[in-house]
């Protein structure tokens, strides 16, 4: 039964209709006409009317009696993260690969809603996992309200486990960078979604630092080159492969003392090792090349392409030949006309044997941007450094961007190394990329290159957005987990990430999650009753639940 609108002699009619299906068909009879639409409203009839026949129906009645503060609420949780990414944690398989990882252990507990657990509150709130104990308390999270913090920690000692001594062949470091659980949840993961990664072509690899607050487990906490600026604190190594739509494929977790040349390889191995990719181009910045890498890649891993970043200063083969080399640059983007254009980039081609006999390809990249802007910063330090002179040049020394355009001319006597300011000009707004991949043109090369800035976003958002830090943990075990569930957060935000924007366009992450944290189910008792009262998505949050394929079920629930 239904209402509906008939227009009639320039009028329209509001009709109650009772529909029923007859020998196969539908059919619609008229009960009555209750009169003129525009009539009704004018007169307060049709509301009148509707308020009146409210009164026979409970749900209606109960919700016009809490909107009129007539019944009470007594009691509210938030169902929206825990609806959207649990679906998506089910529908990659991640239920099922812990599942089955935890069937012949006996825990206690329900481990695998200890790790959603933890991953859920890292996306939402961040934080200590000692938080999300208290957290998960305002959510209806199913199977996690029994859950305590040792519970949590005993899971996160679990997904950094090691395992035993016959499943080690491939561990990056051996006896210092194990295999763990971890490791075989991130293989089944991508085993389950290996359709997504047939056409893997590019892996995109880099590493970033996090510090401990304390001592940072037996052997992970070391000093060493922190990307942080917290040289002061003991730190950890993390390493991530991503693949090139941007999915995270794995993580590695190194001591903190690992300089970053010695972990691309390992990592290369546990791709054509673990993952079976065998026709892989491996994309990575130039902390991790060395002549002693770059030879050891072609040597044990035949077939292997890589496209890895030079360095221009440091490396002399590249400053004093590459950046010499004799041709024209071919343009790949001209001058922007608009703020959205792609930035103006031109390429060299560089292809020469080496004296050690190896054949050489470098892309020599220019941005006529960054070029000027790199001309005006260094032209307003040397203006600095001018003035700063006539005051005296002992402190100057201690500064590390007057210090490399400081010349001494005699005892205690420094002056402006115009030389070595004319040489820096060479470097402005350039870039140089190694490779061995033959086929493919320095066009795209360089595109591929710059590519990597999605791992450094992801970095960003395991250290801001999914706030891995502060790690409190004392043991290399739970550290590892501790970290490994960011990792699993950044798997769940990437999915969705990707859902919404084949449908919606792009979803600021941020407010996504804030509409989603104010979906909320709320118990109503009235008439006698209790009632079950779900708002309605507000704005981001309709789009994720249509993204995910979540079914919200009714408004308004009569509980038992």
């Amino acid at each position: 039964m239904f209402c509906r609108v008939k227009p009639a002699g320039g009028y329209e009619y509001l009709q109650i209709v009772h529909s029923q299906r007859v020998d196969g068909h539908v059919r619609q009879q008229v009960i009555g006409t209750v009169g003129r639409v525009d009539l009704l409203r004018q007169s307060g009839q049709l509301d009148q009317l509707l308020c009146s026949m409210g009164r026979f129906a409970q749900q209606t009645a109960v919700l016009s009696a809490y909107q009129q503060g007539q019944a009470q609420a007594t009691g509210s949780v938030r169902i929206g993260p825990p609806l959207v990414f649990g679906r998506l944690w089910e529908e990659l398989g991640l239920a099922a690969i812990l599942g089955r990882l935890l069937r012949h252990r006996k825990f206690g507990f329900a481990v695998e809603r200890a790790v959603f657990l933890t991953v859920l509150h890292r996306l939402m709130a961040s934080g200590s996992d000692r938080a999300a104990e208290l957290w998960k308390d305002g959510y209806d999270i199913p199977g996690a309200q029994d859950l305590d913090l040792q519970h949590l920690y005993r899971a996160m000692a679990w997904l950094g486990e090691e395992l035993d001594q016959s499943q080690q062949a491939d561990a990056t470091f051996p006896g210092v960078a194990p295999r763990c659980t971890k490791d075989l949840i991130e293989e089944a993961l991508f085993a389950g979604r290996r359709d997504l990664f047939t056409g893997l072509s590019l892996a995109f690899f880099d590493t970033t630092t996090l510090y401990f607050e304390g001592e940072g487990g037996q052997d992970l906490g070391r000093h060493g080159h922190n990307k942080d600026h917290r040289p002061d604190l003991k730190q950890m190594v993390v390493g991530m492969v991503l693949s090139g739509d941007g999915r995270p494929v794995c993580c590695e977790f190194w001591p903190g003392n690992t300089t970053d040349a010695k972990t691309l390889l390992p990592v290369v191995k546990r791709l054509r090792g673990r993952f079976g990719i065998e026709q892989v181009c491996v994309v990575s910045d130039r902390g991790m090349i060395s002549d002693a890498t770059v030879a050891a890649l072609e040597d044990e891993h035949p077939g292997l392409k890589y496209i890895l970043g030079a360095r221009l200063r440091s490396d002399h083969e590249v400053r004093d030949k590459v950046l010499s080399w004799p041709g024209a640059y071919h343009q790949v983007h001209g001058p922007r006309q608009q703020s959205k254009d792609p930035s103006p980039l031109k390429v060299k081609d560089v292809r020469f044997t080496a004296e050690d006999g190896r054949d050489r390809r470098f892309v020599i990249c220019h941005n006529r941007e960054q070029a000027e802007k790199d001309r005006h910063d260094r032209e307003a330090i040397v203006a600095a450094l001018e003035d700063q002179l006539k005051h005296g040049a002992k402190a100057l020394v201690g500064n590390r961007g007057y210090r490399k355009y400081l010349a001494c001319q005699g005892e205690k006597v420094f002056g402006i190394d115009h030389a070595k300011v004319k040489d820096e000009a060479r470097f402005d707004g350039k870039w140089v990329l190694r490779s061995n991949w033959d086929d493919a043109s320095a066009e795209q090369l360089a595109l591929r290159y710059k590519d990597l800035w999605m791992v450094e976003a992801i970095f960003r958002a395991a250290k801001s957005a999914l706030d891995t830090r502060p790690i409190y943990h004392k043991c290399d075990q739970t550290i590892r987990g501790h970290v490994f569930c960011s990792f699993l957060g950044l798997v769940l935000m990437k999915e969705l990430q990707q859902r919404l924007e084949e449908r919606f366009g792009h979803v600021e992450w941020q407010r996504l999650c804030d509409d989603l944290d104010a979906l909320e189910r709320i118990t109503v008792e009235g008439q006698g009753k209790r009632f079950e009262l779900r708002l309605p998505p507000r704005g981001e949050a309709g789009k994720a639940v249509q993204a995910a394929g979540v079914a919200l079920g009714p408004a308004l629930r009569l509980l038992e």
